[in-house]
């Protein structure tokens, strides 16, 4: 494979944009609804439509959201040979609101969605068994020993960060400076560097000494040099109505992977970046409404309605029925 993106694996219901956030007891409406992917398979997705060799190493079990994974990524080409099947529910489920420009999330996370160290450790089996160009996961806790491994076996690395991570403290700087690539959006470098300017941030950020983009949104990217000085791009950006920021910086990473893995220069892959980017932003969910490419009605297929009959039919015969309370 030429990436793997590593992390979990995400089922997302996704509103589209509503007035306000309901008040306890209340009820509010939007004309928008999309169920997609998130987590792990959204990076891939991008590198895949980019024309990379893409992989994911998660955890998938038995509930809906793994499957909806799984038909997706056999949909898109993405190899999930390196992801682990276990018993059980293992993909989060994620209800996302977007509102007043932004989105809330309220996710719940199952037992088996992440294994810990335990998961942390088949990383590297998977990392050496593979030996993937490139591979893509988020910083933390525990994850400097894989960096450290990754960068042994010559495999490059692009890091990006999650909501909140900054607070893990030294965990994440160190897994700055053991990336290739660090790809944060700008208030994401605002709390790690504590300065006032994306500008200033950019130049604190210089003694971590790693490749920085950082996103931008409709303004593109900033793109670092060796010097300490940095370039805007803003070719590729899409004129496109923003519907939802979900995913918006997987996809960014996952196709300037794809870019970088075709031979472009770390600026022409930021053109690309940046239309995914684009894209990404213009749909609902990570990766758009999941089976939107298919005429399968995927993940609601159309009823078998003669299995449905003889199903009812075997309930009613049964002598005792309970009544719905």
């Amino acid at each position: 494979m030429d990436m793997i993106s590593f992390g979990m694996v995400f089922l997302e219901l996704v509103f589209g944009q509503l007035d306000r956030l309901p008040e306890p007891g209340e009820e509010v409406f939007t004309d928008e609804f999309s169920i997609s992917c998130g987590g792990a398979v959204t990076s891939a997705t991008a590198a895949a439509a980019g024309g990379a060799k893409a992989g994911v190493c998660a955890r998938l079990g038995e509930d809906f959201g793994s499957q909806v994974a799984i038909e997706h990524c056999a949909s898109a080409g993405i190899d999930l040979s390196a992801s682990l099947r276990i018993p059980g529910s293992a993909a989060g489920i994620t209800a996302v609101l977007n509102f007043s420009g932004d989105r809330g999330f309220v996710t719940q996370l199952p037992a088996g969605g992440f294994g810990g160290q335990p998961e942390r450790d088949r990383w590297l089996s998977v990392l050496r068994e593979e030996a993937p160009a490139w591979c893509y996961l988020h910083g933390g806790i525990g994850v400097p020993p894989f960096l450290r491994a990754a960068r042994e076996l010559g495999c490059k690395i692009m890091l990006d960060i999650s909501l909140g991570d900054e607070r893990e403290g030294e965990a994440i700087f160190e897994c700055i400076r053991l990336a290739d690539v660090f790809v944060p959006n700008s208030a994401e470098l605002l709390r790690l560097t504590g300065a006032p300017t994306v500008e200033q941030a950019m130049t604190a950020a210089r003694t971590w000494g790693t490749q920085l983009v950082v996103t931008r949104g409709a303004e593109g990217a900033l793109v670092s040099r060796p010097d300490g000085s940095f370039t805007q791009v803003r070719e590729g950006v899409r004129d496109v109505v923003v519907k939802d920021l979900t995913g918006a910086g997987d996809n960014f990473a996952g196709a300037l992977i794809a870019a970088l893995l075709g031979g472009a220069s770390i600026t022409e892959a930021v053109v690309a970046a940046n239309e995914a980017g684009s894209k990404a932003v213009g749909q609902l969910g990570a990766i758009g409404p999941v089976g939107a490419a298919t005429s399968s009605g995927f993940p609601f297929r159309p009823m078998d309605f003669k299995n449905l009959t003889v199903a009812l039919a075997s309930t009613s015969s049964q002598p005792e029925v309970m009544e719905r309370g």
